[in-house]
């Protein structure tokens, strides 16, 4: 099999490859789109290909209701990439993001024939620790105010009354889906796992990443970059430096 058969409305291939190594499978934080990870195609060599993660209610599935329960958007997520899934891949999420890869992980590797070489968990807290109170159900004015104290969106997003009218109600669907997640216990993944944090992210903050340590029995690592909850975008060369470096063997197995 040289790649899927057919367009995908889960994915975003900025640089489709006919016969990739590997394909590393991006998940975007809560209100973000596959547009996200289109700047990383072509930067871990000829033989990776990117993967955006197109989820409903946003970028060309934004008249589909977005997910607000964990459950059965792993299930759905799952089934979406089944078809992708013929050769070596990896998932990276930040945030939100995150927390849907490390689930999709779990559903995946109940599959022992899944090559599923990493998982990279950016910007997000273990989900076994305590969380914050719920804020999904506050009103529109309470709810954006809390985004900016917690510094939970992208600040060029709140500037522009046009784009929070769009970009609110995914948001606050995307945090029901975080602040309703029951973690439970599982098996440790079978994989490498990496966690990113922010060194001024309060929101995950860096000295609680070693929480991760539990959730796999492959090798772990736990990297401190430069920036705040964003630090995806401001401290983009290191972090694609790292994810690059940390799948080579598998790209030039």
């Amino acid at each position: 099999m040289t790649g899927p058969a057919a367009v995908n409305s889960w994915v975003v291939r900025p640089r489709p490859l006919a016969d990739p190594a590997l394909r590393l499978f991006c998940i975007p934080y809560a209100g973000g789109a596959a547009h996200l990870f289109q700047h990383w195609a072509g930067q871990f060599g000829p033989d990776l290909e990117v993967c955006a993660v197109n989820l409903p209610g946003r970028g060309r599935r934004f008249g589909e209701p977005a997910h607000t329960r964990m459950e059965p958007l792993v299930r759905d997520l799952a089934a979406g990439l089944r078809d992708m899934l013929d050769r070596p891949f990896a998932l990276f999420g930040h945030s939100m993001g995150g927390l849907i890869a490390f689930e999709l992980a779990r559903t995946l590797s109940a599959v022992p024939s899944v090559p599923l070489r990493h998982v990279f968990v950016s910007g997000a807290n273990a989900p076994q620790l305590p969380r914050r109170e719920p804020l999904h159900a506050l009103p529109d004015a309470e709810f954006i105010a809390q985004l900016r104290r917690l510094n939970g969106i992208d600040p060029a997003v709140l500037v522009h009354a046009e784009l929070l009218d769009l970009v609110v109600p995914i948001i606050r669907r995307d945090f029901e889906l975080v602040e309703t997640y029951p973690h439970r216990a599982a098996p440790p993944l079978r994989c490498a796992l990496s966690v990113f944090g922010g060194a001024d992210d309060w929101l995950a903050p860096p000295e609680l990443l070693s929480a991760w340590r539990q959730h796999t029995d492959g090798p772990f690592q736990a990297d401190i970059l430069p920036g705040d909850h964003f630090f995806l975008d401001s401290a983009r060369p290191q972090l694609l430096h790292a994810i690059a470096a940390r799948l080579a063997p598998a790209v030039t197995a």
